[in-house]
């Protein structure tokens, strides 16, 4: 699978040099990141080139082939997945630092058993005056991980602190991985109810169709927090901004375009029906499971082949798995396609444009890191019960209200993008009658 490497190497200090160093690295096939600078002498220069390869067999020939440069010497290679990911990636630290005998009479006894006390006799304030109200309990089984499958919960982890990572980064939400090493429905859900009352809201990641669908529906049922299956309704939210934008910029007017959606997994039946609920006049899909089909034949989705499909819609988004499933010649003049199969798309942007398409995009291009933080976070907010449909359309009209002409989506890493749409879900919440202001406000 594709990989970013970094190289340290050592590199004559003399003109060409490090010139030499980036043809080989062209003529391997390999992408130039970054450039750090370590020292520089009178003689040598000690650099890390940073390189996305296709493999590690790709990183290992490149590695002997920088060697094989004149005077050139490489240090070491590593991925820089497995640098990041020493020791993991997150933690769970106070947000209080107790400096004084006083201040531990506060934190813990005897002042902590009067907030207890208040909590049993008030539990809406435990929204308040413990971390509950800005927290969210991350719960996945492992059985479809980005696009490795089911390769359990524990080797889901890593992704869990990404999305962890990023709640505290982007939103100040502290985000628990909770791993649920289980692949029965029933006992996932008893799980999740019994940890649920430590959290403020439950995102559902990386759990296979169609137990996901099952899973959410009945935890939505038996819990009073928000619960949101981010592959579902994180990605469709991004993606129905995505596609606001892009329609934008190719004069299509989206609530009057046919939509086409091929592949019905979690991603794709979320973004169907999010675009068809939406207010989009037409949506269809192609999927070939019979299951898949009826599941959204119930929410107003048409079923169609993909040849049908791809002639009669004028946007077209594909979350099917399979890499180079739509051809050149299945292009429709003026056709808008988003083909989001990683990290191999159903068909290459550059091809679809080529063929005649008036906007394409891949994967890389919609990114459900600026959903899912901002969503929970207006939801906690606003002491919702749950994520509607208004607020998840909110969601998607301010990160479409967010970008620029020239791109599909904001900026993922400015907090300001998050704020504004977590107001935005906030707002939608108390529109739509599922926010309790009062419980975020209650006083002992």
């Amino acid at each position: 699978m594709p990989m970013d490497c970094t190289y340290r190497l050592r590199i004559p200090h003399q003109a060409g040099y490090l010139a030499q160093v980036a043809q080989r690295i062209s003529e391997l096939d390999g992408l130039i990141g970054d450039v750090h600078t370590i020292t520089i002498a009178r003689l040598e220069a000690i650099r890390e080139i940073t390189v996305e390869l296709r493999d590690r067999e790709h990183a290992d020939q490149l590695a002997v082939a920088l060697g094989e440069l004149p005077g050139v010497r490489v240090v070491w290679y590593h991925d820089r997945a497995f640098i990041a990911h020493v020791g993991g990636k997150v933690e769970m630290r106070p947000c209080r630092v107790v400096t004084s005998n006083q201040e531990v009479r506060d934190v813990y006894t005897p002042g902590v058993a009067r907030v207890a006390s208040a909590i049993h006799e008030y539990p809406q304030l435990a929204a308040r005056f413990t971390m509950i109200g800005r927290s969210v309990a991350i719960c996945t089984n492992g059985t479809r991980v980005l696009g490795l499958g089911d390769i359990g919960p524990v080797a889901a982890m890593p992704v869990m602190e990404g999305k962890a990572m990023f709640y505290a980064q982007l939103v100040d939400i502290t985000a628990v991985p909770i791993l649920v090493d289980t692949t029965d429905v029933d006992e996932f859900v008893e799980t999740v109810v019994r940890i649920a009352p430590g959290f403020g809201g439950i995102h559902l990641e990386d759990i296979s169709t169609p137990s996901c669908f099952e899973i959410e529906r009945r935890l939505i049922e038996a819990l009073p927090q928000p619960v949101m299956h981010d592959d579902v309704h994180g990605t469709a939210v991004v993606t129905l901004a995505a596609l606001i934008a892009a329609c934008r910029q190719a004069g299509i007017r989206l609530d009057e375009a046919v939509v086409g959606q091929i592949g019905l997994g979690a991603a794709g039946f979320g973004i169907a029906t999010l675009i068809h609920d939406a207010g989009v006049r037409r949506v269809l899909a192609s999927d070939p499971s019979p299951a898949a089909q009826q599941h959204a034949t119930g929410r107003g989705i048409e079923i169609s082949d993909l040849q049908t499909l791809m002639r009669e819609c004028d946007v077209v988004v594909a979350t099917s798995g399979r890499p180079g499933l739509i051809t050149p010649a299945m292009v429709r003049p003026g056709q808008v396609i988003f083909a989001l199969t990683n990290p191999a798309p159903e068909i290459e942007p550059e091809a679809a444009l080529a063929a005649g398409a008036a906007f394409a995009a891949d994967g890389t291009s919609v990114n459900n890191v600026l959903g899912y933080p901002g969503i929970f976070k207006g939801a906690l907010q606003a002491g919702a019960s749950e994520i509607n449909l208004e607020m998840k359309r909110a969601a998607a009209w301010a990160l479409a209200g967010l970008t620029v002409s020239s791109e599909l989506i904001p900026e993922v890493l400015d907090r300001r993008v998050h704020e504004a749409v977590a107001g935005a879900v906030r707002q939608a919440a108390i529109d739509s009658g599922v926010a309790d202001l009062e419980r975020l406000g209650a006083e002992p």
